[in-house]
C-alpha cells in the first residue's frame, strides 16, 4: 500500500511539473460555459437591462504571469475550496467593474463609459464583493459535474501582489470571460492552480455530452415535473366501424351490439396511444381493470394489414 501511494505521489508531481494540456481536458470548457450561464442568470435578477457572459479563452500559465497582466487594473477575489484543499482567484478588470456599476444602478448606456485611472471606490468594492459571491455559487454548481466543493469568498485585493494562493511560478489554468451590457464590456478571469485540477484530470478528460456531463439536480427536477403531469387514460372495451350514413340514422334509444364479452381484453390508451391490454373485473360495485400486458403497436399494425 505504501509503495502504491508513493508511486501515485510521484506521478502527480511529474504531471504538475509537465503542466496540464487544456486540449485534453474538454470538460473544463463545459464547466466554464456553465459558469458563464449561471453568472448571466444571477445578474438578470439584479439588473433591469440584459447582460451577457461568454467564455472567451481558457489557457494555462504561471500564476504570477497571469496576475501581472491585471496589475493596477483589476479587483481580485480569493476563494477557499476546502474540497480541493486549495484556493482560487476570481478577478474583474476595471471595465468590468465600471460596467457592472452602471448596469446595477439602471444606466441605459447613453452616457460615455467611465475611463479613469483611479483607485476603486468603496461602492465599487462592495459591488465587486456581491458579484464575487455570485461567481462562487456558479463555480460550485458548475464543478459539481466532476467534484463537490464549496467556494468560500475570503477577501478582495486590488494589488495583484497580495492575491497570493501559492508560489507565483506555480502553473495554473486561467479562464477569461467577457461581460457585455448596455454597449459596455469588461473581463472576468478565474485562476485555478493546476495542483487543484490534477486529481480531477480523469473526470475532466471525458468528452462533453456524455451521460456523466448531465446536471443531476436539473435532471431530477425535470423528472419530478414530468411525473407530476396530469394525463387522461381511456379504457376501450370494443370498437365497431360505422359508415357516415349509419351514424346519421342513429336514434335515441337505439341499442348497439358489441362483440365484447366480460372476458374480452380491454385496451388502455392515453392520447390515442395504446399502452396496455387489461382484463375487466368488478369489485365493491364498481368496474376495475387489471393490467396484463404491454401493447406492441408495431405488431398490432402488422396483424391488421397481413392476411391470417
Amino acid at each position: 500500500m505504501a509503495t502504491q501511494q508513493t508511486h501515485g505521489d510521484i506521478r502527480d508531481k511529474l504531471l504538475d511539473a509537465a503542466g496540464l494540456s487544456i486540449d485534453r481536458l474538454p470538460m473544463l470548457h463545459v464547466i466554464f460555459d456553465r459558469v458563464a450561464a449561471y453568472c448571466a442568470d444571477s445578474l438578470r435578477h439584479l439588473a433591469p437591462s440584459q447582460s451577457y457572459y461568454s467564455l472567451s479563452n481558457v489557457e494555462s500559465g504561471r500564476i504570477g504571469d497571469i496576475l501581472e497582466m491585471y496589475e493596477a487594473n483589476a479587483i481580485a477575489g480569493v476563494f477557499h475550496a476546502p474540497g480541493w484543499d486549495s484556493h482560487v482567484i476570481v478577478g474583474f478588470d476595471r471595465d468590468f467593474i465600471f460596467s457592472m456599476v452602471e448596469v446595477l444602478f439602471g444606466a441605459d448606456g447613453s452616457e460615455p463609459p467611465i475611463d479613469e485611472e483611479r483607485n476603486f471606490s468603496n461602492i465599487e468594492l462592495r459591488i465587486a464583493q456581491t458579484v464575487f459571491e455570485q461567481v462562487g455559487r456558479a463555480l460550485r454548481m458548475s464543478f459539481s459535474l466532476v467534484s463537490d466543493t464549496t467556494f468560500k469568498f475570503e477577501r478582495a485585493e486590488t494589488r495583484m501582489d497580495f492575491a497570493v494562493i501559492g508560489r507565483r511560478n506555480n502553473m495554473a489554468v486561467a479562464a477569461k470571460f467577457l461581460l457585455q451590457a448596455i454597449n459596455r464590456g469588461g473581463e472576468m478571469f478565474i485562476i485555478i492552480p493546476q495542483s487543484a485540477l490534477t486529481p480531477m484530470r480523469q473526470a475532466l478528460t471525458r468528452v462533453a455530452g456524455e451521460s456523466t456531463g448531465r446536471d443531476p439536480k436539473w435532471t431530477k427536477q425535470i423528472q419530478t415535473e414530468v411525473q407530476r403531469a396530469t394525463v387522461e387514460l381511456r379504457a376501450i372495451l370494443d370498437e365497431k366501424p360505422f359508415t357516415l350514413g349509419e351514424i346519421t340514422d342513429l336514434q335515441i334509444g337505439q341499442v348497439l351490439k358489441l362483440q365484447a364479452t366480460p372476458r374480452s381484453r380491454v385496451k388502455l390508451e392515453c392520447n390515442e396511444q395504446g399502452l396496455f391490454w387489461c382484463s375487466l373485473g368488478q369489485s365493491e360495485g364498481v368496474y376495475n381493470l387489471r393490467v396484463e400486458d404491454w401493447i406492441d403497436e408495431e405488431q398490432e399494425f402488422l396483424d391488421d394489414i397481413l392476411p391470417r
